[in-house]
């Protein structure tokens, strides 16, 4: 059966309580987020110990729209590759993060394992946040760059953090100095490093650019020009625009 919508179904937002899935009708109409489907109670239930699959058990208890049509409160646009996979056992081929995610949700476990396969999963799930595990503190320093652009963002255009970098102890070492110095000076400093992996300083840098990026921040990172030369490699100014 190929993936079909409703024809002139319109977006509702009222949902009733409903017992489960009527058994005697293998036929099912499908309003997720707003999108709509049309598919079998076998094909939604073809993974048992699956959340898709005890959604629509027997005994669970389930939502319709005004049309009858059982409701899923979850964005629908990337419900239909879910559903060709479980139809077909074909994965998709396009927006893949995004049906990886939502794969995760319905704990489709067999296509989460094929989607992590992919370039486009492997490279962020085994590569990339591998490496930001060995960074001890990654995820707070991100947080604390945040806090001191927004900090320094009253009545301005621009925001300018300071971000150290050391890949290895012989860096850490070099910048130890000018690190006491610039506390010395109540100049705040996000410290990153070192760490036991084969990617650069610059690799971390991108990281970091990426992730606030990803929080819906520009930032434009460049090398500090006012410090020491011999200790330029570890210190980057991000720079926060705020319009």
């Amino acid at each position: 059966m190929s993936l079909t919508s409703a024809p002139g179904a319109r977006r509702l937002s009222r949902a009733a309580p409903h017992a489960g899935p009527r058994t005697e009708s293998p036929v099912v109409e499908l309003n997720v987020g707003g999108e709509f489907y049309t598919t079998t109670l076998a094909t939604l239930r073809k993974l048992p110990g699956s959340k898709l699959a005890e959604m629509f058990s027997s005994s669970a208890k389930a939502c319709t729209d005004a049309e009858g049509r059982f409701f899923v409160d979850r964005c629908g646009t990337y419900f239909g590759p879910i559903l060709e996979y479980l139809r077909s056992g074909q994965p998709p081929t396009q927006h893949i993060p995004e049906v990886y995610r939502e794969a995760q949700y319905y704990e489709i476990k067999p296509l989460i394992k094929l989607l992590e396969d992919m370039p486009q999963i492997f490279g962020e799930q085994v590569a990339r946040k591998q490496f930001l595990l060995r960074v001890p503190g990654y995820s707070e320093n991100l947080e604390l760059m945040v806090r001191l652009a927004r900090a320094e963002a009253l009545a301005a255009r621009y925001s300018e953090v300071l971000v150290c970098v050391v890949r290895n102890e012989k860096d850490d070492a070099n910048s130890a100095d000018t690190l006491r110095l610039l506390e010395a000076n109540k100049r705040s400093v996000v410290k990153f490093g070192p760490w036991k992996a084969s990617p650069t300083i610059d690799d971390l840098l991108d990281c970091v650019k990426m992730d606030i990026q990803a929080q819906g921040y520009q930032v434009h990172c460049s090398p500090n020009s006012t410090l020491p030369a011999k200790v330029s490699d570890y210190f980057h100014t991000f720079c926060f625009s705020w319009w």
